[in-house]
C-alpha cells in the first residue's frame, strides 16, 4: 500500500520556513550545538509548533542538508550546460562556494565532521557524478590538467570552506584568493594568470585565523 504526503497548510508551511531560517541563523552564529527549543524561540514560534514540524534537531539538519544538496546539484547541472568546459568548472566552484559564503548555517552543516555516513553517502551519490562529468569534459577539451580528478574539486571546496570559517572575522572573502590560485594551478594554459582578488593576510592575522577556534593552551 502506498502512502502520500499531504501538503502543509499555509500557516504550517510558513512556520516550517521560519524554523529553518532560524536554524540557519543560529547554526551560523553558534554552531550545530543549539537545541530545537533554541530554534523555536529564535523563530518566534511555540516549542510545541516546532516539535509538530520536526521531531528533533536532526530533522532540521536533514531538511537544510537536503536543500543544500539540491541547490548544489542544480548549480552543477547548470555548469555542465555551459558551452565552454573551463567556464563550467569555474562556474561550479565559484557559485557553490558563494552559496556557503552567503549562508554560514549551510556552511556549518555541509562541512560538519559529524554529518554521519548516510548524509555523506547521499552527497557523494548525488553530487560526485555531476562533478566527474564536469572534470571529464574539461579534460577532453584540454582545458585542465590531464591528471585532474573530481575528488580534487571536492577537497578544494572542503579546504576553502575551512578558510571561510577561520577568516570570516578578519577578511571574509579571503577564500577567493585561494580559489584563484587553485584555478590557475589546474589550468592547462597558464599564460594568462588570474589576478588575485584579495591580498594575503599578514603574519599576525594568519596566526589569528589559524587559532581562532582552538581551545586555550592547545
Amino acid at each position: 500500500m502506498t502512502t502520500t504526503t499531504r501538503p502543509l497548510r499555509k500557516d504550517a508551511a510558513r512556520n516550517r520556513e521560519r524554523l529553518l531560517a532560524s536554524a540557519r541563523e543560529l547554526f551560523a552564529e553558534r554552531g550545530l550545538g543549539v537545541t530545537l527549543n533554541d530554534i523555536a524561540h529564535h523563530a518566534g514560534v511555540g516549542v510545541g509548533t516546532a516539535y509538530r514540524r520536526f521531531a528533533n534537531k536532526e530533522e532540521v539538519i536533514d531538511a537544510l542538508f537536503e536543500e543544500g544538496l539540491e541547490a548544489i546539484a542544480a548549480v552543477a547541472a547548470e555548469s555542465l550546460a555551459e558551452p565552454d568546459a573551463w567556464v563550467g568548472v569555474v562556474s561550479f566552484l565559484e557559485r557553490s562556494l558563494e552559496m556557503q559564503f552567503g549562508d554560514q548555517g549551510l556552511n556549518q552543516i555541509m562541512n560538519d565532521n559529524a554529518l554521519g555516513d548516510e548524509r555523506i553517502a547521499d552527497a557523494r551519490d548525488r553530487i560526485a557524478p555531476l562533478i566527474e562529468q564536469l572534470v571529464e569534459r574539461a579534460r577532453v577539451e584540454g582545458a585542465v590538467r590531464a591528471d585532474l580528478d573530481q575528488s580534487d574539486l571536492i577537497f578544494i571546496q572542503v579546504g576553502l570552506s575551512a578558510i571561510m570559517q577561520s577568516s570570516r572575522e578578519i577578511r571574509p572573502e579571503l577564500y577567493r584568493r585561494y580559489l584563484a590560485l587553485f584555478l590557475d594551478g589546474i589550468r592547462s594554459d597558464r599564460s594568462d594568470l588570474t589576478p588575485l582578488p584579495t591580498p594575503a593576510l599578514s603574519p599576525f592575522d594568519t596566526h589569528r585565523a589559524m587559532t581562532r577556534d582552538r581551545p586555550p593552551g592547545s
